[in-house]
């Protein structure tokens, strides 16, 4: 069931969303092809995996490209106009495929095994951006409120 929400109204009261409400028209938008198969898997709290099921294809006709929230994997199997096909079952055509990325998500790894690509992905957060826990000066205060001015004493 597809169903056309319009995202205007939190556009009028929210700021620096705009990626979250294009994810969401994105992906309420049907694939056009689902091919090749493939698996997300959480491993641990920060680490992800994506295995993409690519028999046929070699390591120099695979391609992985991460750009800032994307990650394409582009394939590419070169025809040998030589070969004579009796019968062609193996889907090994070309493709795209576009992974969104969250913020701080990188790649640390990726691996061709057994007719699976995989590839390893990390949520690092930079220190800047994690929660920290601030002190609070008491003392500062105690010592500023201490110091009256009396009504005789010029200032």
């Amino acid at each position: 069931m597809r169903t056309n929400m319009d995202f205007s109204p939190f556009y009028r009261s929210s700021i620096g969303f705009d990626r979250i409400f294009d994810l969401l028209e994105r992906s309420s938008s049907p694939q056009a092809d689902n091919w090749p198969p493939y698996d997300i898997v959480k491993l641990g709290e920060d680490t992800y995996r994506i295995a993409l099921a690519v028999a046929g294809f070699a390591e120099d006709e695979l391609s992985i490209t991460h750009e800032p929230n994307l990650l394409v994997i582009n394939g590419s199997k070169t025809e040998n106009g030589e070969v004579l096909y009796l019968h062609h079952g193996l889907a090994m055509r070309t493709f795209d495929r576009r992974f969104e990325l969250a913020d701080h998500v990188s790649v640390m790894g990726a691996k061709l095994e057994n007719g699976l690509l995989i590839i390893d992905l990390k949520k690092e957060i930079p220190e800047e951006m994690k929660p920290r826990r601030i002190a609070i000066n008491a003392d500062a205060d105690k010592k500023s409120a201490s110091k009256r001015i009396e009504g005789n004493v010029a200032a």
